[in-house]
């Protein structure tokens, strides 16, 4: 019976299903190989992070607590902390996330773009961090019925690996609330336990003897033949002096450094030492080597990243022993093939996640950057920081370990027990693997039932997807929030408010249209019509398309009309996340259809990128209508093929004018063009700026003289706002602006 490619089972749960999903495997298995090309083989908008600043490093991605602004505490998942406890200092709930460490405006643009979170290396995260972000990702995205608010969680890590840590005085409180700190425990899991897929395909051990001493390691079923045999590789004091190029692996970081720095001092040679390059932000705890690296002729270092380039010449975990030093060249001999090599300075990047305001795409923003030789000194290393690294040689020495996982994290970093060498034998009693992961595994480990479930998974998907896509509950729950929460000095023009009031109707108008168009959908879904339910998606996409377009469309005529006015930034940042919404809202549905279509018919071939040049094309039509070229640039009536301008090519302001001279009032121009009267005033006001428009053809001679006067009794830099008041709001800002440009116009032009 041929094997199931678990990697295929992985991709497909993530790309078809909304269930969470736990990639696990032992050593060597392609977790980390999964999560590098996860970008090339998911539709689905995501970022990466990690418990802490190297693993999320290692990942390409983000720490957990920078990104959901977590400070470094207990969480309580509770509505109050026990009366013991106070707020603020080593225990948080969520009310204190809300209320002490609010998340700013690009951090929750980040979260509501995502489809899709990845968690690396989840054997160190607890169960309660793990709850923090299930209500920061429900806080931010409004719905509080879902795990994370609706999205799709991705866990990758091996839990026989080491151990999440936890003081004694949080043990005790945390024990009320999970049984175990492990991040299944959760109680955002509590009823929707990710997806168990297990990668069992080795490929950093060949020798089935060894990989079966690991497995046994790994769940606690060692044997005495196995201990025999691992006990074989033991050696002496005194053989192990004579060994060269061979690391050691220890338990404590002391015991690591104490051997490092004693070896170093041991050589007679002189000693370098190499800064690295800093720049921006990249925090300590990232430093993925020392900043201030000491190297000596003879010294032992290892690699500890890949190499990138075509040759290959190292690996993460490659030994090799500097044999030359001059200046900032550094030569090494590569450890079994002696192989000559000079070292040259890699770069690591701290980065962040932000939305671009321009078109919502989530992007990756390179905010810090460290530059080093990519080495450290490999006399030794503790178990905890070899995860992830392979050896061909190493001495093993865990007859001190204290944490659960420690000696099959250590004895799987070999390639074979040819490499192994035991500094003290293996005693059974220090290999432990703890009970509560032997039994969550057991019964999680289902591999057989992966085909049914997703199939069942799948089903789920389609209808919720749906059930999602044509409803606008979060938009209008965004709104109305703004609409009780805004306060009056936000708003310099009471007339921008009818924006919001006119997108809010529009969408409830519908809400009836829209309830029945869902049931029918769910109604073809059960009868498996499939035909018909595609029909019917497609034709509500193209309709719920164009009214969601229309909105966009008056949103960001607004926006334009009121982001240079003054105290306004926390309502414009509000618009701004309306914006998301309804941009995201038009994508979900522009991939509807093609999402149905692919998993009812097993294709599975996600391939948005035309979808995705279309809505942006889309976009830039409609910001160039909204914001043109400047006048002078625009009366320039070639393009850059010389040809002239069609009609069509004509900017929102030109449209604006064109009406007004020819004999439509403003009021007639806005429920014409569906604008409200604000962004038609200020379209006119731009006229008079630029002096294709007269002042007293857009406003009666009384209005005009009635601001310039209070114009005059204004300090010299006074904003529109307090032009606004004085005037008691009697004119609109649109009409304030073409007096103070006309004003502005008649003193740059006094003789």
């Amino acid at each position: 019976m041929e094997t199931p490619d678990f990697k295929k089972f992985a991709s497909r749960f993530l790309n078809t299903t909304s269930s969470h999903v736990f990639l696990t495997g032992k050593a060597g298995t392609g977790k980390t190989t999964f999560l590098k090309s996860l970008a090339a083989h998911t539709h689905k908008n995501f970022i990466v992070v990690a418990p802490t600043g190297i693993a999320a490093l290692n990942a390409g991605g983000v720490t957990i607590h920078s990104q959901f602004l977590i400070p470094p505490a207990t969480y309580i998942p509770d509505r109050y902390l026990p009366e013991n406890l106070s707020a603020g200092g080593r225990y948080i709930n969520s009310q204190t996330l809300a209320r002490k460490h609010p998340l700013n405006s690009e951090r929750k643009k980040v979260l509501r773009a995502i489809d899709l979170l990845v968690i690396d290396e989840v054997s160190m995260l607890r169960a309660d961090l793990l709850d923090a972000i299930d209500y920061r990702m429900k806080a931010v995205r409004g719905n509080f019925n879902q795990s994370f608010g609706g999205i799709q969680v991705l866990f990758i890590g091996d839990l026989f690996q080491l151990p999440p840590v936890i003081r004694n005085d949080e043990q005790e409180l945390l024990s009320r609330y999970y049984t175990s700190p492990w991040f299944y425990e959760a109680l955002a899991l509590k009823d929707n336990q990710p997806v168990y897929i297990e990668l069992d395909k080795i490929y950093r051990q060949q020798d089935d003897a060894f990989i079966s001493i690991l497995n046994n390691l790994r769940n606690s079923t060692i044997t005495s033949t196995d201990v025999e045999r691992l006990n074989s590789c033991y050696h002496t004091a005194e053989q192990i002096e004579e060994l060269q190029e061979v690391i050691t692996l220890t338990t404590h970081n002391y015991r690591a450094d104490q051997l490092n720095r004693q070896a170093l001092d041991n050589l007679k040679s002189k000693a370098h030492y190499f800064e690295a390059v800093l720049d921006g932000e990249f925090p300590e705890s990232m430093y993925p080597v020392q900043p201030q690296l000491e190297l000596k002729e003879g010294a032992q270092i290892m690699f500890v990243r890949n190499d990138t380039n075509f040759e290959k010449k190292y690996f993460n975990g490659k030994l090799a022993t500097v044999t030359r030093i001059e200046e900032d060249e550094v030569w090494v001999h590569m450890a079994g093939t002696h192989e000559p090599y000079q070292l040259t300075r890699e770069r690591w990047e701290n980065k962040r996640y932000s939305v671009d305001n321009a078109n919502h795409v989530l992007n990756e923003e390179v905010i810090g950057s460290f530059e080093q030789f990519p080495v450290k000194l490999a006399w030794a290393i503790t178990v905890h920081k070899s995860q992830g690294l392979t050896f061909d040689k190493a001495i093993v020495d865990v007859a001190s370990a204290f944490a659960d996982g420690q000696v099959y994290v250590a004895l799987s970093r070999l390639r074979s027990l040819e490499g192994l060498v035991l500094r003290s034998k293996i005693n059974p009693e220090v290999v432990r693997t703890d009970s509560n992961i032997k039994s969550y595994t057991n019964a999680a480990h289902q591999p057989e039932k992966l085909t049914s479930v997703i199939e069942q998974r799948q089903r789920v998907y389609i209808s919720e997807l749906l059930t999602t896509t044509f409803s606008f509950a979060g938009v209008l729950k965004e709104i109305n929030y703004i609409q009780r929460n805004k306060e009056p000095e936000r708003l310099e023009d009471p007339t921008m408010k009818p924006v919001l009031v006119q997108v809010v109707d529009a969408l409830v108008n519908e809400a009836g249209n829209t309830e029945k168009f869902r049931s029918q959908l769910q109604g073809l879904i059960a009868k498996a019509a499939h035909e018909q339910l595609l029909a019917r998606i497609e034709k509500g996409s193209t309709y719920y398309g164009k009214l969601v377009l229309d909105q966009l469309r008056l949103l960001l005529n607004h926006i334009e009309a009121v982001k240079h006015q003054k105290r306004i930034k926390t309502y414009l940042s509000q618009l701004q996340e309306i914006d998301q919404l309804l941009s995201r809202k038009l994508t979900e549905l522009h991939h509807a259809y093609l999402i149905v279509s692919q998993i009812l018919n097993g294709t599975e071939l996600f391939d948005f990128r035309a979808v995705k040049l279309s809505l942006e094309t889309e976009r830039m039509q409609l910001l160039k209508e909204i914001n043109p070229q400047p006048v002078e640039k625009k009366t320039k009536s070639k393009s850059k093929s010389g040809k002239k301008k069609r009609a069509d090519d004509k900017s929102t302001y030109d449209v604006t004018l064109e009406m007004f001279k020819s004999g439509m009032k403003p009021e007639d121009i806005a429920k014409e063009r569906g604008f409200v009267l604000t962004t038609i005033e200020g379209h006119l006001a731009k006229a008079v700026e630029a002096a294709r428009l007269d002042i007293d053809a857009f406003m009666p001679q009384e209005e005009v003289a009635e601001i310039m006067n209070t114009i005059q009794a204004l300090p010299e830099s006074f904003v529109s706002k307090e032009l606004y008041d004085k005037l008691n709001g009697k004119y609109g800002y649109g009409k304030l602006k073409a007096v103070m440009a006309h004003v502005k116009f008649r003193q740059d032009h006094k003789q």
